[in-house]
């Protein structure tokens, strides 16, 4: 009888290279395609901002780069402890894969948000709560690579790792409500799921689409990240050997 598949299915990483294998093709082209689409509409055809003239465009990129920095650090804490708790190799390879692009996406948030500060508040950088919290989430992340890459023992370094990714996850909600919790110079949230959105339709399609478009693209450069991480751990196991002919 046929086992049902479940998220455990692809823990093993024969199984989980192939469905990486698989998808990365189809997750490539959609991380283009709506890129191009939405970075079309977000920069030709949304109208213009009554407040922020152009200047306002950068949204486009700097809100959904923002958003995925906090998504990935949170799902590269949960694989890390997963990894730990579970003695589970392949999510502590995931939570290792995870990190870079989550570093990516932090970085392309800070940056984007300087270009953007500098017509808004005419400084490229201030020490508001988001900002420093957001530049904290991007050393975290920098130390969690450092912490894992400088430790020889796969498994010792995996677990060393889970503690960091674990205890620095308290720093994404400080990033999400310290535009609630403290005076910022920084705007509040401009799409919320308890309100309608505070912009003109088509400014939301172009926000929306770039999301999926990052989405897409981290799920790409994970799954091949990991994909080159399990075929290093498991090099002297049979599959491994088989996919490297």
């Amino acid at each position: 009888m046929k086992q049902p598949t479940t998220w455990l299915t692809f823990s093993a990483p024969p199984r989980f290279y192939a469905l990486a294998r698989a998808a990365n093709p189809w997750l490539w082209a959609l991380a283009v395609g709506l890129s191009i689409v939405g970075l079309y509409i977000g920069f030709f055809v949304a109208p213009t901002d009554a407040t922020q003239s152009e200047a306002y465009r950068i949204i486009f990129i700097h809100v959904p780069a923002a958003w995925m920095s906090m998504i990935l650090y949170l799902a590269m804490a949960f694989w890390a402890a997963m990894g730990w708790m579970l003695n589970a190799r392949m999510a502590s390879t995931l939570a290792r894969a995870i990190a870079p692009t989550g570093a990516m996406f932090t970085f392309l948030a800070l940056w984007t948000g300087a270009f953007w500060g500098k017509p808004t508040w005419g400084t490229w950088w201030v020490w508001d709560a988001r900002l420093t919290s957001e530049l904290i989430l991007l050393f975290l992340y920098l130390g969690f690579i450092a912490l894992v890459t400088s430790i020889d023992d796969l498994t010792r370094g995996d677990k060393a790792g889970a503690l960091l990714a674990i205890v620095g996850s308290i720093n994404v909600p400080i990033i999400y409500f310290s535009v609630r919790w403290w005076n910022t110079l920084h705007q509040g949230a401009t799409v919320s799921l308890t309100s309608a959105p505070k912009m003109a339709q088509t400014m939301l399609w172009a926000m929306l689409i770039m999301t999926f478009a990052f989405w897409a693209y981290a799920f790409a450069t994970v799954f091949t990240r990991a994909q080159a991480l399990a075929l290093e751990r498991d090099a002297d196991a049979d599959w491994a050997r088989k996919e490297m002919l």
